[in-house]
């Protein structure tokens, strides 16, 4: 039989579901092959998966996009492998080339936005399984405990503790495990284990090579194709009897009067639309209205509501995530951040939205604002102040900086609290900890001569000589401002220690080696080809007291200073 043969069967046998004999006829076919094929690999890649056996899956994906690293639909087999051995990562690189390649393609955006739900349920499903009591919680549970009677269940889920990368196989293999899972999560996830399997193209590829599918069997439709639009135009949940035209009908009037901003007739229209079909969609318009007209405690009660029935009907998880969010959002304007922050953490566990999540870290970033200011108090810093002080002279600097830091936070607009600070992550060789803490001194008190100094000290020791000359240039300056030169010895010691260790000998390097070293240093060269410079030096080796006056000049006398430290000055 030829390799066309081969394949043909393979189709037959995979739309049968058959997908041992569709493994074996696409191995023939790929044997008889007189050119390695692609798409035989990409078939037999779908076979594989509907197995379950996504290593072999993935195996035959990678070959053939080796073959062909053009053709989309062979990244979408890989990302589906992927997918199947729970690597998201790996799974959502694979469908990106494919939209990179092929913008349109429907597999791969489905596969991009499952892998991306099930990359963030990750951890939350891990930890889950984690639950040391998680057995006991389960033969209680009204929903599970008549399954937990099954041993063979019960070592499954002791399996899935024990080794959480077998979970994508095993809620593959048995749907029980999937209503475990939605009990502890607290919700119904309402899907079989076959459609938890990774995401395949449903159709055959066309033209000369038909690609079988590689959706796995299911007696039900898809999670992903049974979740609803927009709550504003169709909704989920069973219905209670059979007037949802007239309550959708109340529901568009109200939305009319909503407009008009005429929330109380809008109010009364959403509940005569939720009493006569029940649909949370309704009850979410409700509170947006209740919301709307600030009466916040009122939206709370709905929401609460509308989450409560939402689980009793089965909603659509996207409805039931926008009532968690109109929960978070009436806390935020009850500036009960917490609850907020709990509220549109719950509404993102049932539907990631990008507008959800940035009120989300906007409330994390508020509360922690808050928090911090309540915790100002001038008095208790002073105290922490004094602690830090005491710590510090006894050698204790562990303890010092856990005082200075509390000072910090006590006082947060106080200078002295990270100057402080700084000199005790400096004894404990922290520098460039203390050099962040004397920079945040310096901005919050450009005056704070000793922060410069600080830095300074700490600069040396991590041999950046040139930024600890700069500072302390920074330092003589704001000195002779503002303190009357007071520092000025312990400023210019320091500037010598900087520049006298910036061209200090190697050990093992001679004198020669030293200045050949020092002459090509940037800066040095720098100077050396100003022509003012030049024209002073020249000065200097016929007068030397014209140095003298030159060295008045501020920048001349750094410049000077360098060469003079570098050794191309020399002083008697």
């Amino acid at each position: 039989m030829s390799s066309e043969e081969f394949k043909a069967q393979g189709n037959q046998a995979f739309q049968a579901k058959d997908y041992e004999k569709a493994v074996s006829f696409f191995t023939q076919a790929i044997e008889a092959s007189p050119t390695p094929n692609h798409i035989l690999f990409s078939n037999r890649s779908a076979a594989y998966a509907s197995l379950g056996q996504y290593q072999d899956a993935l195996d035959d994906a990678n070959k053939c996009v080796e073959i062909n690293g053009s053709w989309a639909k062979g990244y979408n087999r890989v990302g589906a492998a992927h997918y199947g051995r729970g690597e998201w990562d790996e799974a959502h690189k694979a469908y990106s080339k494919a939209l990179e390649l092929d913008p349109a393609n429907k597999m791969a955006k489905e596969g991009l936005n499952e892998t991306e739900i099930a990359r963030d349920a990750g951890n939350d499903v891990k930890n889950i399984f984690s639950d040391a009591g998680m057995v006991e919680k389960l033969k209680k549970n009204p929903k599970t405990a008549e399954l937990m009677k099954d041993p063979e269940l019960v070592a499954k889920v002791q399996k899935l503790q024990t080794d959480p990368k077998s979970m994508s196989q095993e809620l593959f293999s048995d749907p029980r495990l999937m209503t475990v899972m939605g009990a502890m999560l607290g919700v119904d996830l309402g899907v079989q284990p076959s459609q938890q399997s990774a995401p395949q193209e449903d159709t055959p590829v066309p033209d000369a090579y038909p690609e079988p599918s590689s959706k796995p069997e299911t007696n039900t439709t898809s999670a992903k194709n049974a979740a609803a639009p927009e709550p504003e135009k169709e909704a989920t949940p069973e219905p209670v009897d059979n007037s949802k035209e007239e309550a959708d009908n109340l529901k568009q009037q109200a939305n009319q009067l909503y407009k008009k901003r005429q929330f109380d007739e809008a109010i009364e229209l959403y509940n005569k639309a939720w009493e006569t079909f029940q649909d949370i969609t309704y009850l979410n318009n409700r509170a947006a209205a209740e919301f709307e007209k600030g009466d916040y405690d009122a939206t709370i009660e709905t929401c609460e509501n509308a989450v409560e029935k939402g689980r009793e009907l089965r909603a659509d998880y996207k409805l039931v995530a926008k009532s968690f969010a109109r929960l978070g959002s009436a806390y935020l304007k009850k500036d009960d951040l917490p609850n907020a922050i709990k509220f549109f953490e719950k509404s993102l566990t049932e539907h990631r939205s990008p507008d959800v999540l940035s009120k989300l870290r906007a409330a994390e970033a508020d509360l922690k604002k808050k928090e911090a200011e309540e915790y100002i108090d001038p008095e208790k810093a002073e105290e922490a102040r004094l602690q830090g002080k005491d710590f510090f002279t006894k050698g204790d600097w562990p303890a010092a900086v856990k005082a200075y830091t509390e000072m910090i936070n006590r006082a947060p607009k106080d200078a002295r609290g990270y100057s402080n600070r700084a000199a005790a992550l400096a004894k404990l060789m922290s520098f460039p900890d203390a050099v962040k803490d004397c920079d945040k001194a310096i901005e919050l008190d450009p005056s704070f001569v000793r922060a410069y100094i600080r830095k300074a000290t700490a600069l040396i020791a991590m041999k950046d000589f040139n930024k600890a000359m700069t500072t302390l240039e920074e330092a003589r300056t704001v000195d002779a401002d503002t303190n009357e030169g007071k520092a000025a010895n312990e400023i210019n010691g320091l500037y010598y220690k900087a520049s006298s260790q910036r061209f200090a000998a190697i050990d093992g390097e001679t004198p020669e080696q030293t200045f050949e070293r020092a002459s090509k240093d940037p800066e040095v060269s720098a100077i050396l080809q100003d022509p003012v410079m030049n024209s002073i030096l020249q000065q200097a080796r016929e007068n030397p007291a014209a140095l003298q006056e030159h060295m008045k000049n501020p920048e001349v006398a750094k410049k000077i200073n360098i060469l003079i430290a570098a050794g191309v000055i020399r002083t008697r």
